[in-house]
């Protein structure tokens, strides 16, 4: 489910509760020296999933998966 949710997301995506883009610092992730956006998709209610959006490629890089709350947003 999450791998459908984020492969159809649209460009320019609102962010919900189950999948925000991540705030502050963690807004922005850098792949092959780009800078992009970074979101979270919470698989479950520990588990979640980082990634970072590349529109020119239409890509979605993996930042994080994982099935605990991830520190860095505590």
């Amino acid at each position: 489910m999450a791998y459908e949710k984020m492969r159809r997301r649209a460009v320019a995506q609102e962010s919900t509760t189950r999948h925000p883009q991540l705030k502050g610092k963690l807004a922005t992730g850098v792949h092959n020296g780009v800078e992009m956006e970074q979101w979270q998709y919470e698989v479950t209610s520990g588990g979640r999933v980082w990634y970072v959006v590349d529109v020119e490629h239409r890509t979605l890089w993996l930042k994080l998966a994982g099935t605990g709350h991830p520190k860095q947003t505590e």
